[in-house]
């Protein structure tokens, strides 16, 4: 039950990149354990892009997601693309 519990907390990114199109960039995240790992996946993928552009006085917007997996104890994946705009 433990292990479940700790499993079910667990998300990874990796640090945020640039892409070839200017000013945009990419980041990745990952999930295991449950059903639901894709949306803590895609939580923390959205989390990285909004704390990357807060850090420029910028807010997100997002381009293209593409989340995968859906088997209980397979590895759950998030990619996001953004931009980051002047707020308003």
């Amino acid at each position: 039950m433990a292990a479940s519990a700790v499993l079910a907390g667990c998300a990874s990114a990796t640090d945020v990149s640039a892409t070839d199109k200017p000013g945009t960039y990419t980041v990745s995240a990952s999930a295991t354990g449950g059903r639901l790992a894709w949306a803590r996946a895609h939580e923390r993928a959205v989390s990285e892009a909004n704390d990357y552009c807060e850090s420029r006085g910028m807010q997100t917007s997002v381009a293209y997601e593409r989340t995968d997996g859906i088997e209980a104890l397979q590895q759950h994946g998030a990619v996001l693309r953004f931009e980051c705009h002047p707020r308003f």
